[in-house]
């Protein structure tokens, strides 16, 4: 064999060994589908905001119809949407759609879970629970019908819901009211995705339905990131940009993982 093919023979199955030996380097891929779940009371539209400033930076952004009829067809509707992201996905809840996507988040695509001022049960406890042992909201009052169906009082819409709106905006929202089945709150979870998904939450410091000692308890005992903004509960409304920032970051950090 001549000098110089024996040094090319030398120098690739050297480069063989070293690549049989070096460590694999996982790179993470890139999250940038995220889909948005409303709670009760409201529907999808309220996410516009936020879907508005989420496409500006690059992301698919779906939102979710809850229909409000139970957990299950809550946890369908969202599934239906997650089954059309084309890769990882950072699901998005606001008040009862915590529990959604706390049910939901098992999804082998999704990522990462993100809390709006949102509900966060355990598998096997009821959204009823997360209440126990905390302050009630007395501007925040429900009327309930004959049939099991929750709209907020009219004329406590405002200082309970969206206090922050204006008044005109209000009155819409109040008027375009989507009731919920109130049976949901007493439906035991099967699975609580926090348990194996990061998770952000925001807070609204300003929040009518829920206790503020209340919401910190639930995104502390869930590890999450924590954000706090002065807001009503309509946050997802009036605090789209800060709600876009977490989503932002939590997208970057899974894809630094």
């Amino acid at each position: 064999m001549e000098l110089t093919q024996l040094a090319l023979t030398l120098a690739s199955a050297t480069t063989l060994a070293l690549a049989m030996v070096a460590p694999t380097i996982a790179v993470a891929a890139p999250v940038k589908n995220v889909v948005l779940v409303h709670g009760a009371f409201a529907d999808g539209a309220g996410w516009r905001g936020v879907y508005d400033e989420l496409t500006k930076r690059g992301y698919h952004v779906q939102i979710v119809q809850n229909p409000l009829t139970s957990l299950e067809d809550d946890v369908n509707a969202t599934n239906r949407v997650l089954d059309l992201q084309s890769g990882p996905t950072i699901l998005v809840g606001h008040s009862w759609g915590g529990t959604v996507i706390t049910e939901a988040g098992v999804h082998p695509k999704v990522s990462g879970l993100v809390y709006v001022s949102a509900l966060a049960p355990d598998a096997g406890e009821t959204t009823a629970q997360q209440y126990e042992g905390f302050a009630p909201t007395p501007e925040f009052v429900l009327e309930i019908g004959e049939d099991g169906f929750g709209f907020v009082k009219p004329d406590m819409f405002k200082q309970g819901f969206a206090h922050d709106v204006s008044d005109e905006q209000a009155a819409f929202l109040r008027d375009s009211q989507v009731p919920i089945n109130m049976s949901v709150f007493s439906t035991k979870l099967k699975n609580a995705a926090w348990r194996s998904k990061p998770s952000w939450a925001v807070i609204a410091t300003e929040d009518k339905a829920f206790d503020q000692a209340m919401l910190v308890h639930m995104a502390e005992r869930i590890g999450a990131k924590i954000t706090k903004v002065s807001g009503s509960h309509a946050l997802f409304i009036t605090r789209a940009q800060e709600i876009a920032d977490t989503i932002d970051d939590a997208a970057k950090t899974l894809a630094a993982m």
